[in-house]
């Protein structure tokens, strides 16, 4: 059984339309970054390049990705740390991640995609991001349970200027986290039916992680603190 099969993701397709409309032909190689972003991979392969590889970051994850991907796929699935990859310098035209790298140990993996990218790579990044300056504790509890530091809204171009990376285009794309909680919580009410106590267990933490998520924002006043940013990069000096 199988979770994730379509953009299930904050920014949803959202965030891959965004991209399209920056991308308009081939490029040579690709990393998609994060769990739950099979589809995303997938369906870059099929439109911008024959090299595209996706890591993650457990061996959980790993499974999934391989079941959800199938043997068929010219996807190349890889654990590994995303602060600290396996790859080459400069061995990609495009990073792409969504909603994956919004975390504590930001600042490490950032300066690893600028190692990986080719000099005048792109980065396509979906940021959950907090809509104010300081948040209410329960959704700073809830940021911490999944080691997520969102930045503030309006700090989030300084971020990424500071670290040399030109902006080409943004997208605020808040409105798709309600269609994304609520997506979520159909999706896995449905799973939970339809697994065995031994897939239970293994998608354990993930059903854990969503459900709290999803509650918080849906239920308990977390939509006026979350957003959703997706940014269009171009790696600089």
């Amino acid at each position: 059984m199988s979770i994730q099969k379509t953009f299930l993701l904050p920014g949803l397709e959202k965030q891959f339309g965004f991209i399209q409309k920056q991308l308009n032909s081939k490029i040579q190689s690709i990393l998609v970054i994060g769990s739950s972003s099979e589809f995303v991979a997938d369906q870059m392969i099929k439109i911008f390049s024959n090299n595209v590889e996706l890591i993650v970051e457990d061996y959980e994850s790993l499974m999934n990705s391989k079941i959800v991907l199938g043997a068929d796929s010219k996807v190349k699935v890889s654990l590994m740390n995303f602060e600290i990859t396996d790859f080459d310098s400069a061995s990609f035209d495009l990073v792409y991640a969504q909603a994956s790298i919004s975390l504590t140990k930001r600042n490490k993996i950032i300066k690893e995609i600028k190692r990986i990218l080719k000099p005048t790579g792109f980065l396509c990044v979906g940021e959950l991001v907090s809509l104010t300056k300081e948040v209410p504790q329960f959704v700073k509890d809830t940021f911490d349970s999944s080691d997520l530091l969102p930045l503030y809204i309006d700090e989030l171009d300084k971020y990424y200027q500071e670290r040399k990376f030109e902006i080409i285009a943004k997208d605020d794309l808040t409105s798709t986290l309600k269609d994304y909680y609520l997506e979520s919580v159909t999706l896995l009410s449905n799973v939970k039916h339809n697994l065995t106590d031994k897939e239970k267990s293994f998608y354990k933490k993930l059903l854990s992680k969503v459900s709290h998520e999803s509650n918080v924002y849906l239920k308990l006043g977390g939509d006026k603190y979350i957003g959703f940013i997706a940014m269009f990069l171009q790696k600089g000096d």
